[in-house]
């Protein structure tokens, strides 16, 4: 199971990347795809009708031949980029979950929100306690 170290995660299992720009890339982390199985359809928010997101709150749903589930921001933001390819090709994110399997690019509300979050030791031992 990839846990970049680079990252941070959330117990819901999305990853958060802060780019040199301070822009954060949002997406679902290896375990979660892995646990979805194959992904079927992404249901992303769109920049200009929805361009705020709340931290703990859902704002996409990735369904996949298991079920459908919601996925929930991991830090309150503007929605300044979505992720165009993924509802045509939704098995990328089972592909390449930390690359081009990206849902979001968020303008933080507040950068101290990443800190909050798991760095790749704590999420290891996480999905560790969850038996994978």
């Amino acid at each position: 199971m990839e846990v970049p170290d680079d990252l941070r995660y959330t117990s819901e299992h999305e990853w958060v990347r802060v780019e040199p720009d301070g822009t954060v890339t949002v997406g679902i982390t290896d375990y979660a795809q892995s646990q979805l199985g194959d992904i079927v359809f992404v249901e992303l928010p769109k920049a200009a009708d929805e361009p705020e997101v709340t931290r703990d709150e859902p704002f996409a749903v990735v369904e996949s031949v298991k079920a459908a589930s919601d996925i929930y921001a991991p830090i309150s933001g503007k929605v300044i980029e979505v992720n165009e390819e993924l509802p045509d090709s939704p098995n990328t994110i089972n592909e390449d979950p930390y690359g081009d399997g990206w849902l979001v690019r968020l303008q933080p509300k507040n950068v101290a929100e990443v800190e909050e979050l798991m760095d790749s030791d704590a999420y290891e031992e996480l999905i560790s306690e969850l038996g994978e």
